[in-house]
């Protein structure tokens, strides 16, 4: 067949009706108008043993110059024995993977969270953990693919608030390590962790123990206890009442102020708190004092409302709740103060063994020996340093030493 005369563009736009026109140029280039008028570039030729027919775009939009380049490169690469059509698919899929494989950090964060979801004790520390990332790491890394990022982009979220909020800092470097370590696990990355820190940023930046200043909260000295109990015995209102049985039981506020009706077992006087409620993540089993009890008792229970001090619409208490009684009262502590009040009562007053007031305070107990002595979790012993400690808060020292006179 002898060769087909070189078509101008023009020359081409004139073709009319449905059929493949020969544009000449390269071999086996046709301009194909379909039925409905579409027209698109093709190139028949034969690839291996096979007859096919390659597309190589429509037209006007790949012009006519360019048809005849792709023209040329596709038959360049059956010359050198690659399929066009087979290369093009794998290049589709390849760039379909990288495109479902990439993935920003707040993306990433988002999935991450969502997976540890179930592991929070709380909905606050729920959003919590999310919004640490949203606040510091998030404007730098948020819309950064996972897949690029190392060392000098997490220290860029970390050095400006290493040194001024470390606590803060420290959780987020644990965050973005746990964002980066799911990334990894679920395919999105690979490579070292470069938020871990041993034998990694910890040769970059100081140790946060030696940096962080340890603030402690607000805490009443153990002996002015009494004086700030009777203030507090002639406020009304479940703010007092709960804050009263926070101080009693040595519990964190969170713990009183959700405190249920269902956990308290009525016969034996012991609060069960459950463990999203607490630090530990543990059961804890209070003993309630009398005094504690009194309290309780003198509830009124509302229809619907489980909570034993709700606020006024049926809701729990908020945190500044307890604290804004214990200003308005004008002590120089936090409610989570009163805890530090009772170990050091405990530690100065009792002969209590000192594993039995860290089991009334929740604490975790990390060492083994201690964790052993602690299975039964003490209850005998707690119940009467409970009912000690009660009897020392609703006591003052004059009223107590009057009360040795008289039974002189």
């Amino acid at each position: 067949m002898p060769p087909v005369a070189e078509l101008t563009a023009l020359e081409v736009k004139r073709f009319e009706g449905p059929g493949f026109y020969a544009v000449g140029g390269v071999t086996g280039l046709y301009l194909k108008i379909a039925p409905g008028g579409s027209r698109s570039w093709i190139l028949r030729a034969t690839v291996g043993t096979k007859r096919k027919d390659i597309g190589l775009g429509g037209f006007p939009d790949v012009p006519l110059t360019r048809a005849r380049e792709k023209a040329r490169a596709a038959r360049e690469m059956i010359w050198a024995g690659t399929d066009p059509i087979s290369h093009r698919k794998a290049a589709k899929l390849a760039l379909k993977i990288k495109q479902t494989n990439h993935i920003t950090f707040r993306q990433a964060a988002s999935r991450c969270h969502a997976s540890k979801s179930p592991e929070f004790r709380n909905d606050k520390h729920r959003k919590d953990w999310i919004a640490t990332l949203e606040r510091h790491a998030f404007p730098i890394l948020g819309d950064m693919p996972v897949s690029g990022i190392g060392m000098p982009q997490v220290l860029q979220v970390l050095e400006p608030i290493w040194h001024t909020k470390t606590e803060t800092a420290t959780r987020v470097r644990q965050r973005i390590e746990a964002v980066l370590s799911w990334s990894t696990v679920s395919g999105f990355r690979s490579g070292e962790n470069p938020a871990r820190w041993d034998a990694n940023l910890k040769e970059v930046l100081p140790n946060p123990g030696k940096i962080a200043k340890v603030v402690h909260h607000p805490a009443l000295p153990w002996q002015d206890v009494p004086q700030f109990m009777k203030e507090l015995r002639k406020r009304e209102g479940n703010s007092a009442r709960a804050l009263e049985v926070a101080i009693l039981t040595a519990s964190r506020s969170s713990e009183a102020r959700g405190m249920l009706w269902p956990e308290i077992n009525f016969e034996t006087k012991i609060w069960t708190v459950p463990p999203e409620r607490i630090k530990a993540g543990k059961e804890h089993k209070v003993p309630l004092s009398d005094e504690v009890f009194r309290i309780i008792e003198n509830q009124p229970r509302i229809d619907g409302v489980q909570l034993v001090f709700p606020a006024p619409r049926g809701a729990q208490l908020s945190d500044m709740a307890l604290l804004q009684t214990v200003r308005r009262m004008g002590a120089p502590a936090v409610p989570h103060g009163f805890r530090s009040s009772f170990k050091d009562w405990a530690r100065s007053c009792t002969a209590y063994p000192d594993e039995v007031s860290e089991l009334a305070l929740a604490h975790v107990n990390s060492d083994a020996t201690r964790a052993a002595y602690a299975r039964d979790e003490l209850l005998p012993q707690r119940e009467k340093m409970m009912k000690d400690w009660a009897k020392f808060c609703l006591t003052l020292p004059n009223e107590e030493a009057k009360s040795q006179e008289r039974s002189i």
